[in-house]
């Protein structure tokens, strides 16, 4: 376990949810270790039936940096992360990374999310839409609409700069998760990184988006879905209408000041 740290920035844990990814694990652990060799990894396994946990243990039998914490079951992504932030807050980490297993989140572009930090940023958002930002994958013309439709529509509802709030590959100081109200979490998947996002933003907190270039994962197959998507959209508009009413009833309010 990581004494020292980052430089400027402190112990930062990188956690790696898993659900039969036995053929990507090894590989991305691997590079994050070679690429920051200062950082924890903490794999976050949802009782995969390929075996990703039992590979997750041999690495961290050989390697004092590598941690696993093994799930009762599959039970989505936002769990996982918030079980993820709660493991490192209980080992005193000061920032926590999100990352991908499949290899789409480069681990040789992570100093671009953590160096933000050091210049005072709470949350980093490694974005594809950002200048220098790019998509390395001949996605079908109906999924570019849909990811940079989708994005387009939340900044309108939701009313914030963020440009890819539906991107994964993130740094977050514990620090501002702890205003976020993790426990009260209830989305997945896609509409849990846009969830997360508004959370913080409506705190306050700094949020910096850096380029990155987004890859398609290497082996296996995907777990994006159209009821994924359909989630995420139904609850944006719900935050938006919530945040409107709220914003409403504040006008309406009478002075606390008498003339």
């Amino acid at each position: 376990m990581s004494e020292e740290g980052y430089p400027g920035v402190g112990r930062v844990l990188v956690i790696i949810p898993t659900y039969n990814e036995a053929d990507n694990v090894r590989l991305i652990v691997d590079r994050v270790r070679r690429s920051v060799p200062e950082v924890d990894v903490l794999i976050a396994d949802d009782n995969s039936p390929d075996g990703t946990g039992r590979i997750a243990d041999e690495m961290a039998a050989a390697d004092s940096h590598v941690h696993v914490m093994h799930r009762a079951g599959k039970e989505g992504l936002g769990k996982a992360y918030v079980a993820g932030f709660g493991w490192a807050r209980d080992h005193r980490y000061d920032v926590v990374v999100q990352m991908d297993a499949d290899g789409s989140h480069a681990p040789e572009e992570l100093p671009r999310l953590l160096d933000p930090l050091r210049a005072g940023a709470d949350a980093v958002i490694g974005s594809r839409y950002v200048r220098g930002g790019k998509i390395m994958v001949d996605w079908p013309l109906h999924r570019l609409l849909l990811s940079r439709g989708g994005n387009f529509y939340i900044r309108v509802v939701l009313g914030m700069g963020v440009k890819d709030a539906t991107g994964g590959y993130r740094a977050y100081r514990l620090s501002v998760l702890d205003k976020a109200e993790l426990d009260s979490i209830q989305s997945q998947g896609y509409s849990y990184q846009v969830e997360l996002t508004w959370r913080i933003h409506r705190s306050g907190c700094t949020i910096v988006e850096v380029p990155i270039t987004f890859a398609e994962r290497e082996h296996g197959a995907s777990k994006m879905s159209g009821a994924i998507v359909k989630e995420a959209m139904w609850r944006v508009t719900v935050w938006g209408v919530q945040a409107k009413r709220s914003a409403l009833r504040k006008a309406l309010r009478p002075s606390d000041r008498w003339p």
